[in-house]
């Protein structure tokens, strides 16, 4: 629907994300919060290029890093759930209907919203133990985002950890070189079987509409807003000082840049024809 790609941050690249818009009442209150106690920002703890040396961080649009980026990820799917504006779902979704778990889960932890550090231990868990890259974290958050979009529905306790691992499940075989199968993810999470998930990943594809494609200005605007998200919730990237090696290395890609078609090899991840990640497409097929 036309209408609806010209609004959704997922599908065009002018459309603002929906996490940074989220976080910014947060944002705002920790801002006039420290005004008003007149907190000093006390020793910086970011690092400042000068004459003698430069910093630069390990995080690129092409490259960025792990650790960081899921961080980031998990932070905006926190704001998501935090400042969410109800509690619409689909039974697919719910994990009372679709336990991950064989132990009984208390009702009372589908009425608290989970803290950040939990989501990201749960994330972390899955990127870790399937070897996903940083990119397809990205790609994990514009699917999350396009998925509450079309399917008009709210991440919330209730279906927050299944929306991820289906988001999880489709970035991992867009994007990466070697995706990793469903049955793969019964070996991390021991208790779901390979019909639940393959069921799941159906459903995602089809509030999707199939669309998968992730144009190479959308994922640069997640990126950048990630950054903008870690920068207002003091998530550091990490800085290193300019060493002869990586400026030569700096140096060697830029001269590969100049020429287009060498840098589209260069950076075989990055761009196609026209969109980002129409290599490995095909494998969004299920198990």
């Amino acid at each position: 629907i036309p209408e609806l790609w010209e609004s959704n941050p997922s599908d065009h690249p002018r459309a603002s994300t929906i996490f940074l818009s989220k976080s910014q009442t947060d944002v705002r209150e920790k801002r006039k919060s420290n005004h008003l106690n007149h907190v000093s920002p006390g020793q910086l703890t970011k690092k400042y290029s000068s004459c003698s040396t430069i910093f630069l961080d390990d995080s690129t649009v092409s490259q960025p890093n792990l650790r960081t980026t899921v961080k980031c990820v998990t932070l905006a799917i926190y704001y998501h759930i935090k400042n969410r504006d109800a509690n619409r779902s689909l039974d697919i979704f719910d994990e009372r209907s679709h336990p991950l778990t064989r132990e009984k889960v208390p009702e009372e932890y589908f009425k608290h919203d989970p803290e950040h550090k939990f989501i990201y231990r749960f994330v972390r868990t899955l990127f870790s133990a399937a070897q996903l890259t940083a990119e397809c974290a990205i790609v994990t958050l514009v699917y999350l985002e396009r998925l509450l979009t079309y399917a008009e529905i709210d991440i919330c306790p209730t279906n927050w950890k299944r929306i991820v691992l289906g988001a999880i499940l489709l970035a991992s075989k867009v994007w990466d070189d070697q995706a990793v199968w469903n049955v793969d993810y019964c070996q991390i999470l021991k208790d779901i079987t390979v019909e639940d998930m393959n069921e799941m990943e159906r459903h995602f594809l089809e509030l999707l509409q199939f669309n998968i494609n992730v144009p190479a200005s959308v994922y640069a605007k997640y990126y950048f807003d990630l950054r903008s998200l870690a920068d207002d919730n003091n998530l550091n990237f990490l800085f290193a000082p300019l060493s002869k090696e990586r400026a030569q290395n700096l140096e060697a890609i830029s001269r590969l840049c100049e020429d287009k078609d060498l840098c589209r090899a260069a950076m075989r991840r990055s761009f196609s024809a026209d969109n980002f990640i129409g290599i490995q497409r095909s494998k969004a097929i299920l198990s």
